[in-house]
């Protein structure tokens, strides 16, 4: 991979999303706390929007961004679990599109007639995102909102599992 293809601004935005993962544990307090949740997500929307206005696409870029918007989310909920702001099965199903994506993609590779598969992003994915970086300062602002912000971040999730296992299975080479 070519140098100029990393060294892009929208991969150093989606980049920063990892020194802002490092900073939310540290970080006490609403205000600061809710920056950081606001800054996450202007970073989410800035990356892919300057990586099509200035056609800046690349397959780093197209790796980085979701790893970061994932290790973000982790933290962040990790977090609100050791803090006590959200319960071990709020937190389980906040992460269960994570988990299932990334059971997949071992999957994907391991069975022969899926190797092939590629995985892009869907928009069922992409909406479960921005509802996990909606229902972060949601339950931040006030933990009693954990149950329902974490409610609708797993309906959703689930939505888009299965529109990712259908999509995969659909790819899968026929032998």
């Amino acid at each position: 991979m070519e140098r100029d293809t990393l060294a892009t601004l929208p991969n150093a935005i989606s980049l920063s999303r990892l020194f802002l993962a490092a900073l939310f544990p540290v970080v006490l307090g609403h205000d600061l706390r809710l920056l950081i949740l606001a800054a996450a997500g202007l970073t989410d929307f800035l990356d892919g929007w300057l990586a099509r206005r200035r056609h800046q696409f690349s397959p780093f870029g197209a790796l980085i961004d979701p790893f970061a918007d994932r290790i973000f989310v982790l933290v962040a909920i990790c977090t609100l679990l050791l803090e006590g702001q959200v319960t071990t099965l709020e937190y389980f199903v906040f992460i269960m599109r994570d988990i299932a994506t990334a059971g997949a993609f071992v999957i994907a590779k391991s069975v022969a007639s899926l190797r092939s598969a590629t995985f892009k992003a869907r928009f069922s994915g992409k909406l479960a995102t921005v509802l996990q970086l909606v229902a972060l300062p949601a339950i931040v602002v006030d933990q009693r909102n954990a149950p329902w912000a974490v409610g609708v971040v797993g309906v959703v999730s689930l939505v888009s599992i299965v529109d990712y296992t259908i999509v995969l299975w659909r790819a899968r080479v026929r032998a």
